[in-house]
């Protein structure tokens, strides 16, 4: 049993009836708990060769949960390299106000509203012959969480440098207007929180525009990324757990511990808080279900015959041996080592 998995387990009923979560938390907690514990089942694995057996137990599939959280990045980041094409990719971070913060975190409407925000305001990063409808790919990922922890929606986003047109041609692009980035991300999202919270938001409104008159701050810096390195880069974005155990430095019983190093400076940062609050934080960020936190647009959102012609970052005949090291099998046998026939548990074949 991990940390997180004995803090949940002691502060359960708070949790249930003091607190009362949505219950997709609830039921996202129950998970986590239950993750890996042999009374819920699992699977009898043995050596074909000298009848050694392994009980692995059954996950709970939660990306809420530490160990289910970073397979399903894992996954999410394999599909992605398959989707994407050998090209230089922008990284862009679209952030927002942080007095609008407590607006998004109201509703999961206003979650979709961020997602769809870029789509909007990335659609004229850059000026092509519209005459050929030249199209950029690019794949966004909504977070909701920084390093402390505290809510803090922002959106990832990986754009081709240049974009396909109807008849196969390739335009590369490398200049961003990024006032026009700034100013088009704030008035679009300004407007779709208008209209879904009513007038009583005019005011605060013309606050933030006041204020940010520059709009609001856009990371898109020209980091050239190599399709190797976008993957590795942004693996670590996609469907993460909140936090990783190995930052959790210690609980006992009533208050936690743990560290992040600062964005700004890379200094360390210890922080400690009542266990109920640590909770607070790592329960703020579950989204509810069947929420999509990856989405893909342009290029990588539609299927043409002659979108083949393009070469892809990962070739098609590498896709199984990647899919195959991902799955569950293998994961869990690979910290097994050999058998007692010395045979190597990750490379051979087991059965039931």
């Amino acid at each position: 049993m991990n940390v997180i998995q004995k803090m949940l387990r002691d502060y359960y009923e708070i949790i249930e009836y003091d607190i009362k979560p949505r219950p997709v938390v609830m039921e996202n907690i129950d998970k986590v708990i239950n993750c890996g514990a042999p009374s819920y089942g699992g699977a009898m694995y043995g050596c074909p060769h000298c009848g050694n057996l392994k009980f692995v137990p059954f996950r709970c599939h939660s990306k809420f949960c530490p160990s289910c959280g970073a397979k399903y990045s894992n996954d999410r980041s394999t599909a992605m390299s398959f989707k994407l094409i050998q090209s230089t990719h922008r990284h862009l971070v679209f952030t927002i106000d942080e007095s609008l913060r407590r607006f998004s975190s109201k509703t999961a409407l206003c979650l979709t509203a961020f997602s769809r925000l870029f789509l909007m305001s990335s659609k004229n990063i850059f000026s092509l012959n519209k005459s050929k409808n030249f199209v950029p790919g690019f794949i966004c990922v909504l977070h909701t969480f920084g390093r402390p922890l505290g809510w803090n929606p922002h959106i990832h986003c990986l754009l081709t440098e240049g974009g396909f047109s109807d008849d196969g041609v390739w335009c590369k692009v490398t200049y961003f207007n990024y006032s026009y980035l700034r100013k088009s991300f704030q008035t679009v999202l300004l407007n779709k929180l208008e209209k879904r919270i009513g007038p009583s938001f005019k005011k605060m409104k013309a606050a933030v525009y006041h204020r940010d008159r520059n709009g609001f701050y856009v990371y898109a810096k020209p980091n050239l990324c190599d399709p190797k390195s976008i993957i590795k880069y942004v693996s670590r974005y996609l469907g993460r757990p909140v936090i990783a155990l190995s930052r959790i430095d210690s609980y006992n019983g009533e208050m936690v511990t743990f560290h992040y190093n600062k964005h700004e400076d890379n200094s360390f940062v210890q922080k400690t808080l009542p266990a109920i609050d640590f909770i607070k934080l790592l329960i703020l960020h579950i989204p509810e279900k069947n929420f999509k936190m990856t989405r893909y647009y342009g290029l990588y959102a539609r299927h043409r015959e002659i979108d083949n012609q393009l070469h892809k970052a990962v070739p098609k005949s590498k896709h199984r041996i990647l899919l195959d090291f991902n799955t569950w099998r293998k994961l869990s046998f690979l910290p097994w080592g050999t058998t007692s026939c010395n045979a190597q548990t990750a490379d051979m074949k087991w059965s039931f």
